[in-house]
């Protein structure tokens, strides 16, 4: 448990990733510079994605779901209805182990029947990945390119897998990265968090969404974010 909690938090440590920012803005996920792309991990998941649906819906604002492969294979209907309601899915993983612990064969696999088991279900060819826990690898970057698939990190967070997570400080953590051209990483799912830990996100979508329209932001989704492909 401790080394999967290391590995949740250090890719995401605040000088690396602005650091990241600033030297691959791409990868990092920097785009259009009036807008803001909104984005999840980990889903999807029958309890918790449905309620993130709706509030989202309620906002009129559509977002980025990166998927787990095994978990979209259990719930094949929840997958259909987030593409019917209008939100971009796009790749994490078959599982949530990090890629750095794979062999390139094994990476390849864990992106292609993902990325397979999307277009089978929904109709569309996703064309972002996010590997689990943020962390690239020479294999993955390899499997991008031959799925064509393009990697997307994140530039903003509000730490929301943790148990002491709150709206409040979910808002507050991603604040001082909130501008335009920004990509925010929320959770919609507990999988691989403390449970019940994505009510935070939840919490947090409408004054997220308040402070991006006072800022004459537009949040959406990456699909609209004018990304440049990375690889």
């Amino acid at each position: 448990m401790a080394a999967a909690a290391l590995l949740h938090g250090l890719p995401s440590l605040a000088t690396f990733r602005r650091l990241r920012t600033a030297v691959t803005p791409a990868l990092a996920g920097v785009g259009r510079s009036d807008h803001v792309a909104l984005t999840f991990d980990d889903g999807p998941d029958p309890v918790s994605t449905p309620n993130f649906l709706e509030v989202l819906d309620e906002l009129d604002v559509r977002s980025t779901f990166f998927v787990l492969g095994g978990m979209a294979q259990r719930s094949p209907g929840l997958v259909r209805e987030m593409a019917a309601a209008g939100h971009e899915l796009a790749v994490h993983g078959w599982d949530h182990r990090p890629m750095l612990l794979r062999g390139p064969m094994s990476t390849y696999d864990q992106l292609a029947r993902t990325r397979d088991l999307l277009a089978e279900t929904t109709g569309r060819a996703p064309r972002y990945v996010r590997p689990p826990h943020g962390v690239l690898s020479s294999g993955v970057l390899a499997a991008s390119r031959r799925l064509g698939l393009t990697p997307v990190l994140w530039t903003a967070w509000g730490r929301d897998w943790t148990a002491t997570a709150t709206p409040s400080n979910v808002l507050a953590t991603i604040e001082p990265d909130l501008r335009g051209g920004a990509t925010v990483l929320l959770h919609d799912s507990d999988c691989t968090s403390a449970p019940g830990a994505w009510r935070s996100a939840l919490g947090a979508l409408p004054e997220l969404a308040a402070r991006c329209d006072d800022a004459g932001l537009r949040l959406g989704p990456l699909a609209e974010h004018g990304l440049r492909p990375y690889v």
